[in-house]
């Protein structure tokens, strides 16, 4: 891994040794899982059968090589801000006036979840700048605390900076979505308006006094995610560092702790075998277990309250996301939004990995409203 010690941006290639793909085979040959569940179905998890299959095609037949191929192809880069290397993938359109566009992932969605929308998003006059959280992916990991939202809201600013662009929009969901939004509080240089299908208002709602339907039906689905969905946030908003030991030692315990949103977050079979241990691998090759799942310990110390961006504003609900933003709330929590939908036809929270067309849709729907 190429170090940058300046502002300098350093072509990156990934290239995972032998030694590391055949140590995981050699894991999975040797795991020793839990007793079947006594549930008939998951609500006491990933079912053991499902999660057999899954490791089986890990061991034999999944092919990291042609994900690491692809990603070169496209091309990575990493650069040092406020002293962590970040890696990003940036990706410039052939039309002459593009439009730079800033992708952030979540969790456990890394920066991959965008790669079906690089082609369509470049087709439509976009430049893309898409780069790994601290702690995850290809980015270093943090020695010590404070990267949280702000910070790295802060360092994507700099990202931005450094590729020579002056003018650009960020689009977010999950932990994207509230960096996106805090980027849109910060202003930093350059920065138009921002996009969100997982706003950070879901968190610390806006009040009205006279709450619509929608609004009192979004407690209810946000009961449902801290009943049913939410052990792993939990777990990694207050010991980050002892399941990142599990996660980091066991590629079932990592593959489990991924699968899991997968299989309850997305359609059935939305995801190919490959799609979802693409993911899964990138985690374990990287060893972000516990790095990445330190943002949300970083997060909960600070104070829960409604960050309000001072820019244009566009949310896209898609209709099976965890929690569906009303329109009052976006209105409410927004000074200047310019374009709000509910009305999409398919795909939940991994927006752009389940639903790349439509996802690339409401970004160029949202972006004629604040292109002059």
């Amino acid at each position: 891994m190429v170090i940058v010690t300046s502002n300098s941006v350093t072509p990156f290639r990934i290239a995972i040794p032998d030694s590391a793909l055949e140590d995981l085979k050699d894991r999975l040959h040797r795991v020793r899982l839990a007793g079947r569940q006594t549930a008939p179905d998951n609500s006491q998890g990933v079912q053991r059968e499902r999660l057999e299959e899954l490791l089986e095609y890990w061991a034999t037949g999944y092919d990291w090589r042609k994900l690491e191929r692809q990603l070169n192809e496209l091309g990575q880069s990493r650069t040092t801000i406020d002293g962590l290397g970040i890696h990003f993938t940036h990706v410039r359109s052939p039309h002459p006036d593009a439009t730079p566009l800033l992708l952030l992932h979540g969790w456990p969605g890394p920066f991959l979840e965008f790669l079906g929308t690089v082609g369509p998003l470049t087709g439509h006059g976009f430049h893309l700048v898409i780069p790994s959280m601290p702690g995850y992916g290809f980015s270093d990991q943090p020695t010590s605390t404070g990267w949280g939202p702000d910070r790295i809201a802060r360092a994507y600013g700099v990202l931005i900076q450094r590729l020579g662009y002056d003018s650009y929009l960020a689009q977010g969901g999950d932990w994207g979505g509230v960096i996106a939004t805090r980027m849109g509080a910060q202003r930093p240089a350059g920065l138009r308006a921002i996009h969100l299908n997982f706003p950070e208002f879901l968190a610390a709602p806006p009040v009205g006094d006279d709450p619509t339907p929608e609004e009192k039906a979004a407690p209810q689905q946000g009961s449902r995610f801290l009943t049913v969905h939410s052990g792993y946030h939990v777990v990694q908003r207050t010991r980050p560092q002892t399941i990142g030991y599990a996660l980091t030692d066991s590629p079932a315990g990592q593959a489990t702790w991924i699968y899991e949103k997968f299989l309850d977050w997305t359609r059935p079979d939305a995801l190919t075998p490959d799609e979802i241990l693409d993911h899964i691998s990138l985690y374990w090759y990287t060893g972000t277990g516990a790095s990445s799942a330190r943002l949300y310990w970083e997060y909960a110390r600070q104070p829960l309250a409604l960050t309000e961006p001072d820019l244009p504003v566009g949310v896209s609900v898609f209709p099976d996301e965890l929690t569906r933003t009303p329109r009052i709330r976006a209105e409410r929590a927004n000074h200047d939004l310019r374009y709000f939908t509910d009305d999409i036809p398919a795909c939940g929270h991994f927006a752009a990995l389940e639903q790349p067309e439509l996802f690339v849709e409401e970004i160029v729907k949202f972006a004629r409203t604040v292109t002059p």
